[in-house]
């Protein structure tokens, strides 16, 4: 008996103890890159069928608002995918997501919010804050751009690598 207590304990520490949290950065950040990139071809591919239902974000205009979040979404896609200007490269696709939540939103005014559905486009934007937010909190990991340039930085300036990265 004494055999598969000992085994589910071992089960339980090991998934309990265990912490993959570089890892588990790594994935968030190839996966809201890859959904924030994925978005903004979609986007592109489809200009001139996206163009007509496209808000004028800031008086900007239909088109310009529409190139200029094609540009969020994939250049800051391709730069949190790296690991690289983390934290900066969050905000611009996060104050996007701030105002397509608003356009979106603005056309369900007159529902109550009780009669929205999970499967409303609205539930988008509020998903990618919400990993925004975390990614803000959390940084990049040290399976990153930014990781492997402090460390050389600390290097190249002779500072000790465990003050400078105490909580990485």
């Amino acid at each position: 008996m004494k055999g598969p207590i000992s085994l589910a304990k071992r089960l339980y520490f090991w998934s309990t103890g265990y912490s993959y949290t570089n890892l588990g950065r790594l994935f968030l950040r190839l996966f809201i890159g890859l959904m924030l990139i994925q978005f903004g071809v979609r986007q592109m591919i489809h200009f001139d069928e996206v163009l007509p239902t496209f808000p004028d974000v800031l008086g900007f205009g239909r088109e310009a608002s529409l190139i200029l979040m094609i540009a969020v979404e994939i250049i800051p896609g391709i730069f949190i995918m790296a690991g690289f200007l983390t934290r900066l490269m969050i905000i611009p696709p996060f104050v996007a997501m701030i105002v397509a939540e608003y356009y979106l939103l603005h056309d369900l005014v007159h529902t109550a919010s009780y009669l929205i559905s999970w499967q409303e486009p609205g539930y988008v934007p509020m998903f990618f804050l919400g990993i925004f937010f975390f990614l803000l909190l959390v940084g990049p990991g040290k399976i990153s751009v930014d990781y492997f340039l402090s460390l050389h930085i600390i290097h190249t300036e002779d500072r000790s690598e465990e003050v400078e990265l105490e909580e990485v």
